[in-house]
This record gives structure tokens, C-alpha cells and sequence, in this order.
């Protein structure tokens, strides 16, 4: 009597559709890690640190990226002398990070001080405004508000390295929006807006250690004293609240994923 002939458990037909089957759902977990990967809970929380390393660790990385927060720094100073009806003369940007905006006009008074008062606040705000406009999925509107920022210093700087700052500042951000991938746009604006929102902060540190050092006696903190008879420390603090409630404010809007 033969023996019976043994089932056969696998075939190669059906070993390929096994194979199949497992390619497919390994495809499918990945696609899946990276979908996770581009959420804004996620995108948010590298971005902000990020950011948070560069400002507060410092050293090199600190002291390149500080120059975006001086074009930041002295367009807010352009911008409030034109808001006063100041004329607005040029802008300089130096390669220790400094930077100085030049405009004509009454020498004292309420449009003197709110142009000297707007440069260190800018970033903050600027930070705070693109992280509403983040909380409500505009990607793009940051970018072109990035691109007309740079155009609008670009048009005023006065001197090589400021122009030469601010072009470089103006390839990068040519780079993400035309000819990086779309994923990445999102993850740059965040990185950019927790790096102002950061950034704001830290020159407000820098400018009171200065001072103290007696090394800051033309500060925009000592100008606003001598325009407003307020002590200038007192202006400092006025940069610091000011810039810590831009930075938890800010903060919140773009760590709202994390809570839903």
C-alpha cells in the first residue's frame, strides 16, 4: 500500500502572496511613521527645540543666527520711524551682530520713543504674529511675510555686510520655498518662529548684562531714559515682560496640537 501523500503547507504561489502581504503592511507602518513624523505636534516640539538650543546654548550657531534677529531688530526700528512720520534714512548691519537704523525727524518726543522702544520688541511680535497665523495652518503667509521683511531691509541697508546678511537670509529662504519639498516648509516656519520668539529674549538678557558691565551707554534702553526721564533699567524690564509674555503667548498657540 502506498503511503499517503503529505498536504503541503506552503506553495510558491503562496509563499509570493505571503511576501506580498507582509511588503505591503511594511510599507504601510512606514508610511505611517512618517505621517506621525509631520504632524504639527511633532513638527512643533523639534522645531522648538531646536530653537531653544541655538538661543540658550549659544556659541557659534548662536552668534550666525543672531544676525536674522538684527534685520529683525532694525526693522522694527525702520518701521516705527515711518509709522511716526519719520524719514527714514538706511539701515547698517554689522558683523559683531550689530546694527543701527538712521532716520530724521523731531529729535524727542512720543514718535522718538516709540522708534527707539520697537526694536528690541520686534521679534517677539513678529514671533507672536507668525505663531497665530501657524495656529490657523497659514504656512505660506509666513513665508511671504518672511520675503517682504528682507525685501523691505534689503531695499534700505546702507552697507556691504548688511546687504550681503541679509541675500544669504533671502537664499535660504528661496531654497524652502521653491525648491525644498512641501513637508518642509511647515517644519522651517516653526523653526523660524520659535527661534524669534526664543531669540527676542535673550538680547534683552545680553543688553542689561552689558549695562551693568558700563558697556551699553548709547543702549535704546538709555536713549528711551534720556527721551522719557524713566530709568533705563525700568526699560529693560519693559523689554523683558514684554518679550516673556510674546514668548508663553506664542508658545501656546503653537503647542495647542499637543493637546488635542
Amino acid at each position: 500500500m502506498s503511503s499517503p501523500v503529505p498536504l503541503a503547507l506552503g506553495s510558491p504561489a503562496g509563499d509570493a502572496l505571503s511576501a506580498l502581504r507582509t511588503a505591503a503592511a511594511d510599507t504601510s507602518s512606514a508610511g505611517s511613521l512618517l505621517e506621525q513624523a509631520q504632524t504639527p505636534a511633532v513638527i512643533t516640539l523639534v522645531a522648538g527645540g531646536v530653537a531653544l538650543l541655538v538661543v540658550f546654548v549659544g556659541g557659534s550657531p548662536w552668534r550666525r543666527a543672531r544676525n536674522v534677529v538684527t534685520i529683525v531688530h532694525e526693522a522694527g526700528h525702520a518701521l516705527a520711524a515711518v509709522l511716526v512720520g519719520r524719514r527714514l534714512q538706511g539701515i547698517k548691519l554689522h558683523s559683531d551682530t550689530s546694527g543701527v537704523t538712521v532716520s530724521r525727524g523731531k529729535p524727542e518726543g512720543p514718535g522718538m520713543a516709540f522708534t527707539a522702544m520697537a526694536g528690541y520688541l520686534a521679534p517677539s511680535v513678529l514671533g507672536l504674529l507668525f505663531a497665530s497665523l501657524l495656529g490657523n495652518d497659514l504656512v505660506g503667509t509666513v513665508l511671504v511675510l518672511i520675503a517682504l521683511l528682507l525685501l523691505g531691509v534689503l531695499v534700505m541697508v546702507r552697507n556691504a555686510y548688511g546687504v550681503f546678511t541679509v541675500v544669504a537670509s533671502a537664499a535660504v529662504l528661496a531654497l524652502v520655498a521653491f525648491v525644498a519639498p512641501v513637508e518642509v516648509q511647515a517644519p522651517f516656519s516653526y523653526l523660524v518662529t520659535w527661534f524669534l520668539l526664543f531669540g527676542g529674549v535673550r538680547p534683552v538678557i545680553e543688553l542689561q548684562t552689558k549695562r551693568r558691565r558700563g558697556q551699553a551707554r548709547d543702549s535704546d534702553a538709555d536713549q528711551l531714559g534720556r527721551l522719557t526721564a524713566v530709568p533705563p533699567v525700568l526699560w529693560v524690564l519693559v523689554f523683558a515682560v514684554a518679550t516673556v509674555s510674546c514668548l508663553i503667548a506664542g508658545g501656546l498657540w503653537l503647542l495647542e496640537p499637543l493637546a488635542t
